[in-house]
């Protein structure tokens, strides 16, 4: 599980944590029942305190997205999470407006921008056109 901090970026480190595997949950690259690492080795590959890992585990678990095996570890929920859908809308909600605000820099307008991208679905789904 690769997670990255930014010191610099005035969100808290926990949340963080807790924001970035919920996108690796709602993403599928973790699936229920993956074990995520101890709070402390976590805290020693992060270079953070064990305190600041533990927050985020503890807000990972009361939302649902992991339970705690005790003497065993912290696993994803085999219900999967409550939010994974809802994150990932969310995740997409933040690109498409990116992509908006591009194609509007660009002077693209949304009717044409609909189209490439019905154009590009279609083109990834049929085979031979690639």
């Amino acid at each position: 599980m690769q997670l990255h901090i930014n010191t610099g970026d005035g969100v808290p480190i926990y949340l963080q944590i807790a924001n970035q595997v919920k996108y690796l949950v709602a993403s599928r690259r973790l699936a229920p029942g993956d074990e995520i690492p101890a709070i402390r080795v976590l805290a020693h590959q992060l270079l953070v305190n064990p305190n600041t890992v533990a927050r985020a585990y503890l807000e990972l678990e009361s939302a649902g997205v992991v339970v705690k095996r005790h003497g065993s570890g912290t696993y994803i929920s085999d219900a999967g999470s409550p939010l994974a859908r809802k994150e990932r809308l969310k995740i997409l909600s933040q690109r498409v407006d990116a992509l908006l605000a591009e194609a509007r820099h660009m002077q693209v307008e949304p009717d044409e921008l609909l189209k490439l991208i019905k154009d590009r679905q279609q083109s990834l789904q049929s085979p031979d056109k690639q």
